[in-house]
């Protein structure tokens, strides 16, 4: 199957993940938040795995100068770095998140958007390389979503939208990662292979920055803590074992 296809499937799947926030209607609060805590972790594992397993040797394969390559892992996390400062990326992973400013639901579509389009791209550029490091990225995106969009859901509820309302919003803004596919194809953009580095330092910068102190902020129960740190394993244990799909 031609790339395209693949990564456009691929999109529509982390797009329609965007229905899991109804989960929160159907399980208790405290529920929801246990659960949440264990993905995160995995999210942890498997964006760290496919970033020190797949992506970045990859990147030192296909690029010619390592310093190049170094340079645009640094790239990555400045521009995740850049990206959370204007358009408030942080995301809060908690379902009774509350942020206090009044357009917090503007910005949190806007910056969802944005990163739902970058993710699109990144998607394609990695199934422009090889089948396996476009399923590994989408298997880290996937897990890096799936708690994210608990906690975007249960934001916008809490500021007032309706069920129906951030169900469509939220879809809404899933939908632009079909546009980041698009465009790479569209407009037959070949830079894939400096994408992979960048894609590399924007994953260890949203484990980094963004789901580790997230674990870090909840309880310190030993017996959370080891799984936590089993789930980040595990996490980890799937991206090396994609290894053996070559």
């Amino acid at each position: 199957m031609h790339p395209f296809y693949l990564s456009l499937i691929a999109s529509l799947i982390i797009s329609s993940i965007s229905f899991v926030g109804l989960l929160l209607l159907l399980i208790r609060l405290k529920s929801i938040q246990k659960i949440t805590l264990f993905l995160v972790s995995f999210a942890v594992g498997g964006l760290l795995g496919d970033a020190f397993i797949h992506l970045i040797p990859e990147s030192f394969e296909s690029i010619s100068n390592p310093s190049t390559t170094s340079l645009l892992i640094l790239s990555g996390l400045l521009l995740f770095f850049i990206l959370e400062k204007i358009l408030l990326w942080h995301h809060c992973h908690e379902v009774d998140c509350h942020q206090d400013s009044k357009h917090i639901v503007t910005l949190n579509l806007v910056g969802d958007s944005v990163h739902n389009f970058i993710d699109g791209a990144l998607i394609a550029a990695s199934f422009n390389i090889s089948y396996l490091v476009g399923f590994t990225t989408t298997i880290a995106v996937i897990l890096h979503e799936i708690p994210q969009e608990i906690g975007d859901f249960g934001i916008m509820l809490h500021h007032g939208l309706s069920i129906k309302k951030t169900i469509f919003y939220n879809f809404l803004s899933a939908l632009t990662s079909v546009l980041g596919v698009s465009l790479i194809y569209l407009l037959n953009l070949d830079f894939s292979t400096y994408l992979l580095p960048i894609t590399a330092g924007g994953f260890i910068y949203l484990a980094a920055t963004d789901l580790i102190p997230e674990l870090h902020r909840h309880d310190t129960k030993i017996s959370n803590s080891i799984i936590q740190l089993i789930c980040i394993l595990t996490g980890l244990a799937l991206m090396y074992c994609l290894l053996f799909l070559e």
